[in-house]
């Protein structure tokens, strides 16, 4: 059932790489590059946070339906949890820090005039103890993507509970049934995000718990929608379910760009003075998103052999370092540039492609020498050895700077943010 692990981990540089993308727009727009089709798609970045969400319900309940899905013990679910925290917090503890100390540095040489109430001890512990998107006010502030953190924790402390109910239904419902309970799970956030007109982040009223909830929800029943198809091929998908997920590998992408366009192209949809944020009704793209994971999950063609490329599955290890560190690395790019007086013109071209390379270099050093030994460091205090099987995937000797074990694309990544 492993065979899906590293085209998986090669969406997760795709999540993060197209997060980074729609933070950076401004710097695009700069450059003028923010032409139409490439900005419609831009637009949308955001839903790298929501297939990210779907992808963690699907690694997670791949990687745990077994262990924890027969009975609630109070401490296995402590076992996942600590396990959980070993990966996300380490990055999240000191990009929290780092965003501060740099918001801090560029008040003092005048960069940083806008108003910042988030800057306050409150705030601080809300980041430190991952609760500040929970409730139907979310603060955001600090290091801003921390966000999806906050309600990452707030789905793995329901998973537990969750895989009780998954576990009783893995065998019973047929594939389709399992698909329909997928896409039904859905349904309270297409309803929000078609309904609301003033929510453009999806933050009021608690939609932020339902977005990670029913994401998360929707990618564990896709996980076991491929567990029936390719169980009951005898260990691997039939000939035409591995032809129709080809397709589908291929046409959905082309689908969310094509949806993306024409919701771009209509004035009314846009949210007034927001133009780089996605425009209403833009949730419609997400069961596509949640399908292409089930899609690229059941075949090694196509999409899905470009994204087990080495240096992609690479991409995906970094993924979650690349998504903690680029908004703080890209306002104190902005602030340099600003400083330099560098606005325009080719040096400003040649200053984004800096961003961008640098916020790889960067992501690459955060997860070998901060998150990689943190996570193993923690690991080792409960007993866990270095390259857990069946946590982490399938190893690859080839892959340059990877791990000597396993990394499943896990619990954590890339997320929106408010500007």
């Amino acid at each position: 059932m492993g065979q899906f692990i590293r085209q998986l981990t090669g969406v997760r540089f795709v999540a993060a790489f197209w997060v980074l993308l729609y933070h950076y727009q401004p710097a695009f727009a700069n450059a003028g590059l923010l032409v139409p089709v490439v900005h419609e798609f831009l637009r949308v970045g955001s839903l790298g946070v929501d297939l990210f969400f779907a992808l963690s319900g699907f690694i997670l309940t791949y990687t745990y339906l077994e262990k924890l899905g027969p009975t609630f013990k109070a401490r296995g679910a402590g076992h996942f949890l600590y396990l959980r925290l070993a990966r996300i917090y380490p990055v999240h503890f000191v990009m929290l820090n780092v965003a501060g100390l740099a918001v801090i540095a560029m008040s003092l040489v005048g960069s940083g005039s806008r108003d910042r109430d988030w800057l306050n001890p409150i705030s601080y512990l809300k980041q430190l103890f991952l609760v500040q998107e929970w409730g139907p006010d979310p603060a955001r502030g600090w290091n801003f993507v921390a966000w999806s953190l906050s309600m990452e924790w707030f789905a793995y402390l329901f998973f537990p509970f969750v895989a009780l109910i998954l576990w009783r239904l893995r065998d019973r419902l047929p594939a389709p049934a399992l698909a329909l309970c997928a896409f039904a799970s859905l349904t309270p956030l297409l309803f929000i995000g078609i309904s609301r007109d003033n929510d453009p982040f999806l933050t009021l009223g608690w939609a932020s718990s339902v977005r990670v909830l029913t994401e998360f929800i929707a990618g564990a029943f896709v996980y076991l929608v491929v567990r029936r198809l390719k169980d009951d091929g005898g260990g691997g998908p039939s000939p035409l379910v591995s032809r129709v997920a080809l397709i589908m590998s291929w046409s959905i992408p082309l689908a969310i760009v094509a949806i993306s366009v024409v919701l771009g192209s209509i004035n009314s949809l846009e949210y007034p003075g927001l133009p780089n944020e996605a425009p209403r009704f833009y949730v419609i793209i997400i069961p596509f998103l949640i399908a292409w994971i089930g899609a690229l999950a059941l075949n090694e063609r196509g999409p899905a052999s470009f994204l087990s490329h080495r240096y992609l599955v690479l991409g995906g290890f970094i993924s979650f370092s690349l998504y903690m560190i680029h908004l703080v690395w890209f306002g104190l790019w902005r602030a340099g540039m600003s400083a330099v007086g560098i606005d325009g013109g080719p040096l400003y071209v040649i200053g984004l492609i800096g961003l961008i390379v640098m916020a790889v270099v960067f992501a690459y050093g955060m997860w070998r020498f901060v998150e990689e030994p943190a996570r193993e460091w923690l690991r080792s205090k409960i007993g866990v050895r270095p390259a857990p099987a069946g946590e982490q995937g399938h190893s690859d000797q080839h892959i340059p700077g990877g791990p000597k074990g396993d990394d499943a694309p896990t619990d954590s990544g890339p997320s929106q943010a408010d500007k």
